[in-house]
């Protein structure tokens, strides 16, 4: 046998166990981060290069701590805040993580409704009910074939998505010496901030914070103490290829705009953007983004449809038909649509709205999982839980900074 037939052999356990993070990182490719980063690029360049950097490398850490949690206690992070809260408490958390599930959805619907308008012309109303029916007959794929299948369809539309926002990089790649510039901590102006704030409330959101916990407690179950580190090593890769992959897309989405869109006007909305990539990178480039797009709300509306029934579930302990659920959340959507709200603007709200539900996600997951009495000897080393301290810290406040100056402009 040779060398590389040990190593793969060697490697099938923990490819096995692949699949969770995946899922969770759908959030991070989301079309709330197509505008954010593509504003970045377009209006300064190489700048925020670092933003992308930083805000992916803590990602990882906080989507390790969340399966970490399902893993070891074997509760999802709304069954483990609920456990702890009176039933009005519940009842007041579980409000603000439904209204943050809604704005959830609204970027994910719009985004399919431009996508599908950039592709075959339909008006954005037909696109966002067309990309809530698709999404639905995902989740009902995954309630009939198990959570493995959907873990494989959205891991196909995770591909996708990379392939369709990095074919503009293989085209027309930017010089890596601007890009290497790029990686330089710094701003230029208050506008500067407000957008890296901006994609940084877009690249950690709450649904994928509960989610992950949720989906490594279905994945394993309940796990004995001796495979608990197997596990573990296997979600530390899971979680860095993941999110290694949805680093890499955002990355090509601000590096996109940076090289083919900054001083081009108009090109403050998607639809603009695309216009803009069509006309200076072609038209190939510009099918490919609207592909990669259009995968994007699809693939990150069933994934957020599926957190949202987890964190009712986790919360008020109620389970309702798939549809019902579905709609709760689809049809607020749509009605903004149908009301002809500016669809970029609404994205844009939809990211703010979602900055709000950030600190009641991370501070219980790091208290939770820096608690003996959860997770035993799993518990967070005093490293560990000073940097998830750290970064629910800063990313909190940042966020907090983005409604402040968001409501200033």
């Amino acid at each position: 046998m040779t060398t590389v037939n040990v190593r793969v052999k060697a490697l099938r356990p923990i490819i096995s166990l692949l699949g969770p993070a995946f899922v969770a990182s759908i959030a991070y490719v989301d079309p709330g981060n197509v505008a954010a980063n593509v504003a970045a690029g377009a209006n300064y360049g190489f700048l925020l290069v670092w933003v992308v950097v930083a805000a992916n490398l803590m990602a990882c850490l906080v989507q390790y701590l969340s399966a970490k949690l399902g893993i070891v206690a074997c509760l999802t992070l709304p069954e483990a805040v609920g456990a702890r809260l009176s039933k009005p408490a519940r009842i007041a958390y579980w409000g603000q993580a439904e209204i943050v599930a809604m704005a959830t959805d609204l970027a994910e619907v719009i985004g399919g409704a431009i996508a599908l308008f950039l592709l075959f012309g339909l008006p954005p109303l037909a696109g966002g009910a067309i990309t809530g029916v698709v999404s639905m007959a995902m989740l009902a794929v995954k309630d009939r074939e198990g959570q493995r299948t959907f873990e494989h369809m959205v891991m196909g539309l995770l591909a996708v998505i990379a392939v369709g926002f990095c074919a503009s990089l293989a085209i027309a790649p930017p010089d890596a010496g601007e890009v290497a510039e790029g990686l330089l901590p710094r701003f230029h102006g208050s506008g500067s901030v407000l957008i890296a704030a901006a994609m940084l409330g877009a690249t950690v959101m709450p649904h994928a914070v509960y989610l992950h916990s949720g989906l490594a407690k279905d994945r394993h179950g309940a796990v004995e103490p001796a495979q608990r580190g197997r596990l573990l090593r296997a979600t530390r890769w899971d979680v860095g290829f993941a999110m290694a992959l949805a680093g890499t897309v955002n990355l090509a989405m601000l590096l996109v705009a940076a090289q083919n869109l900054t001083g081009v006007t108009g090109v403050d909305s998607i639809e603009g953007a695309h216009a803009a990539v069509a006309e200076r990178v072609g038209p190939f480039a510009a099918l490919c983004l609207a592909i990669g797009l259009l995968a994007s709300g699809l693939a990150s509306s069933s994934v957020g449809a599926y957190a949202g029934s987890m964190i009712m579930h986790g919360l008020l302990g109620a389970k309702i038909p798939l549809l019902a659920r579905r709609l709760a959340t689809l049809v607020p959507a749509l009605v903004i649509i149908a009301l002809g709200a500016d669809l970029s603007e609404a994205l844009v709200l939809s990211q703010v709205v979602l900055s709000f539900g950030i600190p009641f996600a991370l501070i219980p997951l790091v208290r939770l999982t820096s608690d003996p009495a959860v997770m035993g000897e799993a518990a967070n080393a005093k490293p560990t839980r000073a940097l998830g301290w750290l970064v629910a810290g800063l990313i909190t406040a940042l966020n907090i900074l983005l409604i402040w100056l968001t409501a200033k402009s």
